[in-house]
C-alpha cells in the first residue's frame, strides 16, 4: 500500500473474485490487529510473515507467492529465459515455503534464476535491518556491499526495503508484484532517512 495501492487493489480484487470474500487488512502488523479468532491472513510483507506467525495467537499466515503458486487464476508474463538473482528477506530467512515459492513463481514467468552465493536461509541482510542502530552512513555502505555480491544486475526483491537497497548499490531490483502485472520497479524515495520516516508514518497511521 506503501509503494503502488493501484497494484494492492488489484491483487485484493482478484482474491475476493477468484477465492471468495475477503478484507484488506490495511492495520499494520506492528500493531495488534482487530482480527477474529482462527483468521488466516494473505501476507505480502516478510515482516508481516513473521509477526503474524510469531506475535499473534488469534491468526495464521499464509504468504501471497504461496496462494498464487497453488492457484492460476493470474495469468503471468513471460520474460523469455531473462537472467535475474534474488535476495532473501530477512523476516523470511528460514521459511523455506516462502522460497520456494518465490522461486516457482519465477519460473513460471520464465525467468532464469542465478543464485547469489548467500542463498535462501544462508542469505544475508541488505542492510536495512540496521538503520537506526547504526549511522545511516554506515547502513548505506552495507547495502552497496550486499548489491556487490549479486551476480546479476537485475535482483528479484520480495521485500520493498530490499529494492531500495539494491537501488541504493547501484543494481536495477525487481519487484516481484511489478514482476507479476509486467510493470517497472521504480525507486521512488532512496534517501534512507526520508524512507524511514514514510515508514513511520505509514505505521502510525495505520493502526
Amino acid at each position: 500500500m506503501l509503494y503502488k495501492p493501484h497494484l494492492a487493489e488489484r491483487l485484493h480484487a482478484l482474491l475476493v473474485d477468484n477465492i471468495g470474500p475477503m478484507k484488506m487488512g490495511l492495520t499494520c502488523c506492528k500493531h495488534i490487529p482487530p482480527l477474529a479468532p482462527e483468521t488466516q491472513v494473505i501476507n505480502i510483507c516478510p515482516g508481516c510473515d513473521r509477526r503474524y506467525r510469531e506475535n499473534y495467537e488469534n491468526s495464521g499466515t499464509i504468504s501471497l507467492w504461496q496462494v498464487l503458486v497453488e492457484n492460476t487464476f493470474l495469468s503471468l508474463p513471460d520474460y523469455n529465459g531473462r537472467e535475474m538473482t534474488i535476495i532473501d528477506a530477512c523476516p523470511t530467512r528460514d521459511q523455506t515455503r516462502v522460497h520456494d515459492a518465490v522461486r516457482t513463481l519465477a519460473k513460471r514467468m520464465n525467468i532464469t534464476l542465478v543464485e547469489p552465493k548467500n542463498t535462501r536461509t544462508k542469505s544475508t541482510c541488505c542492510g536495512d535491518s540496521c538503520y537506526g542502530s547504526v549511522p545511516t552512513a554506515q547502513v548505506v555502505e552495507q547495502m552497496k556491499k550486499k548489491a556487490s555480491q549479486m551476480p546479476v544486475e537485475e535482483v528479484l526483491v520480495y521485500c520493498v526495503s530490499c529494492a531500495k537497497a539494491m537501488f541504493i548499490g547501484g543494481k536495477r531490483p525487481r519487484y516481484l508484484i511489478d514482476l507479476l502485472f509486467d510493470e517497472k520497479t521504480v525507486p521512488q524515495t532512496i534517501d534512507l532517512d526520508q524512507w524511514h520516516q514514510e515508514l513511520d508514518a505509514f505505521i502510525i497511521n495505520h493502526a
